[in-house]
């Protein structure tokens, strides 16, 4: 058996505007039907003799992904939980101890939550390739075969022989063009897609020998962790003493039994906006349009409309993508500069690096509407059977109208029912809870005002999603 370890870290930055730090990427759906989480987790199907999955995120993003783990039907899965991101090979070391000390399945299957791979089928005949290797103590990556010369990839060099699990000669930082197209030329170089099956023994065994601090931490952050439902969280203290390495500088480019298997599946690491536009369906004129998008004389581009409509006319190679908030317009081939915008409005405080208009919550989400001095004004958006938790503020009050669906309101002992058009006045310090009884969503208006609005004057009393002690 195989325990799936999806990977669920990283900002994505280079799919800014719709990739933010608090909802990167894996969790929009930007190629197939679902986001690139669903598709990673649907891509498994395929795999024969496939255990209950891990999935490695923020804290932040817990009741995202669980959420999208349900709406695949998945049940018994796992969340483990960093304070902080320290890069994979920690990550991976944690779920390593936990699948040892719970008796799952021991042959990890490490994935990126937010590739594309277009083949299932060709991915799921590699890891069966890749299997045996990988039970016999190989630690076997999978090397995508190249179909040109790639700057922003690390290559793997395979050493030459035949059968289709070849070893690694070396592992090579990304390269220049032209160093890219002798690689070409000369065969047996792979692009690094980063997935990886193993042993959890092995694995942490390797890692007490080339990062021991490493083995150490995430063990004992795995060990001292807190549960609560499908979520597991690693002990702070522990889990950020953990040197931030990767897998690759960690253990691969040390042990002496990496393993490569050739992948041609049609995979894309969906690392840039070019990158969307290769691997989406396009239009007679090359264009990918997605959302309210009108185009008249515009070739080989790619334009989201998220929430209006967007005209363009008279261009080639674009990218477009028009969010509530921001708007990002340039050349498909400017890949690396998006990361200079982002950090420069970084470095102004922009919000807009970090949030996205849409904020989710484990009952639902919420989005500004319009806010000024002394108020705000939100919409939200409450999931059949969900509630928020029972809670009041310090310096804000508020108002709720019920514009769709029935609410259940607690005010102070009092429970109130509120149809659409019906509004209720929490002021500030009366504690109050908001419900959806009904089996459709809930959208309600809420006007704050107060002296201030932040998100961190919340005093949680009751909550179902066990947020009161964090």
């Amino acid at each position: 058996m195989i325990t799936p370890v999806i990977l669920c870290g990283g900002s994505g930055t280079r799919l800014w505007p719709m990739s933010r730090a608090m909802y990167p990427k894996q969790f929009h759906r930007l190629v197939g039907e679902g986001t690139l989480l669903e598709e990673t987790i649907r891509r498994l199907e395929g795999v024969g003799r496939v255990g209950q999955p891990i999935a490695i995120c923020n804290q932040e993003f817990r009741f995202l992904t669980a959420e999208q783990f349900r709406r695949q039907g998945v049940e018994g899965f796992k969340l483990l939980l960093e304070p902080e991101g320290r890069n994979t090979a920690p990550a991976i070391a944690a779920a390593a101890r936990y699948v040892l000390d719970n008796g799952m399945a021991r042959l990890l299957l490490v994935l990126p939550s937010d590739h594309v791979i277009k083949d299932p089928a060709r991915f799921a005949e590699a890891v069966e390739i890749a299997r045996d290797a990988a039970e016999n103590g190989g630690f076997v990556t999978f090397g995508v075969v190249p179909d040109g010369p790639e700057t922003g990839f690390g290559y793997i060099k395979a050493s030459r022989g035949t059968g289709r699990v070849l070893p690694v000669e070396r592992f090579v930082e990304e390269p220049d063009e032209e160093t890219a197209r002798r690689f070409l030329d000369e065969g047996g170089y792979y692009w690094n897609s980063g997935i990886f099956l193993f042993d959890a023994v092995g694995y942490l065994d390797a890692l007490e020998q080339f990062a021991p601090e490493i083995a150490a931490h995430a063990s004992d952050a795995s060990r001292r962790a807190r549960v609560a439902m499908e979520s597991v969280f690693l002990e702070k203290e522990s889990f950020d003493s953990c040197p931030a390495d990767s897998i690759d500088y960690a253990v691969m480019e040390h042990t002496d039994r990496a393993m490569v298997v050739p992948l041609d599946a049609g995979w894309c690491d969906v690392g840039s906006w070019k990158g969307v536009w290769q691997v989406s369906s396009r239009d007679a004129d090359g264009n990918v349009a997605i959302g309210d998008v009108r185009l008249l004389d515009v070739t080989n581009s790619c334009v989201i409309a998220e929430d209006r409509l967007v005209v363009a006319s008279s261009l080639d190679n674009v990218a477009i993508i028009d969010t509530r908030d921001a708007t990002y317009v340039a050349s498909l081939d400017a890949a690396q500069e998006i990361r200079d915008v982002v950090i420069g409005l970084k470095a102004e405080n922009r919000s807009e690096v970090e949030h996205h208009p849409r904020v989710y919550r484990p009952w639902g989400s919420f989005e500004s509407i319009d806010n000024g001095e002394g108020f705000q004004v939100k919409r939200l958006i409450i999931n059949p059977g969900a509630e928020i938790s029972l809670q009041f503020h310090h310096h804000r009050s508020e108002h709720w109208i019920v514009v769709r669906g029935v609410a259940r309101v607690q005010r102070g002992d009092a429970v109130i029912e509120l149809s659409s058009n019906e509004s209720t006045y929490i002021p500030a310090g009366l504690s109050h809870k908001l419900s959806n009884p009904g089996n459709l969503p809930l959208e309600v208006v809420e006007v704050q005002t107060g002296t201030y609005l932040g998100e961190d004057d919340i005093v949680r009393l009751e909550d179902k999603y066990g947020r009161v002690e964090e």
